[in-house]
């Protein structure tokens, strides 16, 4: 595959998405961090309920294997409009917009031939009760896209790096995702 005309194709068939910004990084650059995980553990509701969440998705040393094993990596955000960010049920509602955008940038990859992994701003929320707490497989392993934070990667500095601005809005939710892809 050539990567300079890979980069070219994807980027002339996602013109038409409402990306507010992009970058093509190196996996290499990621930064994995066990302190993400740990804010995961103390602060989400969702750790231990997902199969998007850890301790589902593995260690923190596995999700920086896995990932390490692409080839590239495509840095993205979306952006929606709320009428008040404080107010969660509004704003997490907005994240399946993005996660819909995140699904079709992976389908884009895999025309162009690509293996993808795709990572989002949440966690999974497509069932009602996730499999996971019932101890059986996940029922949409295709539908569900694991959390960034949830590998312990530190977007912040991702999001530093690359001049990407947090938006600081009381009526703007900014989503961050990530397609691995070889």
């Amino acid at each position: 595959m050539n990567n300079h005309n890979f980069k070219e194709q994807i980027e002339s068939k996602i013109l038409e998405l409402p990306l507010m910004q992009y970058e093509w990084i190196s996996p290499e650059e990621l930064t994995f961090k066990e302190e993400v995980r740990q804010i995961c553990k103390q602060e989400c509701p969702m750790y231990g309920k997902s199969w998007s969440c850890p301790p589902a998705v593995g260690t923190v040393e596995e999700c920086r294997l896995r990932c390490l094993n692409y080839s590239g990596a495509f840095l993205f955000t979306t952006i929606a409009e709320v009428t008040d960010i404080a107010n969660m049920e509004e704003t997490l509602q907005t994240r399946f917009d993005h996660e819909e955008i995140t699904r079709s940038l992976g389908k884009i990859f895999q025309e162009e031939g690509a293996e993808v992994k795709l990572l989002s701003s949440e966690s999974c929320a497509i069932c009602e009760s996730c499999a996971y707490c019932e101890g059986k497989n996940c029922r949409h392993p295709e539908y569900m896209i694991p959390c960034i934070e949830s590998h312990g990667i530190l977007v912040t500095e991702l999001a530093e790096k690359y001049d990407i601005p947090f938006l600081d809005s009381m009526t703007t939710v900014q989503w961050f995702g990530l397609i691995l892809y070889r």
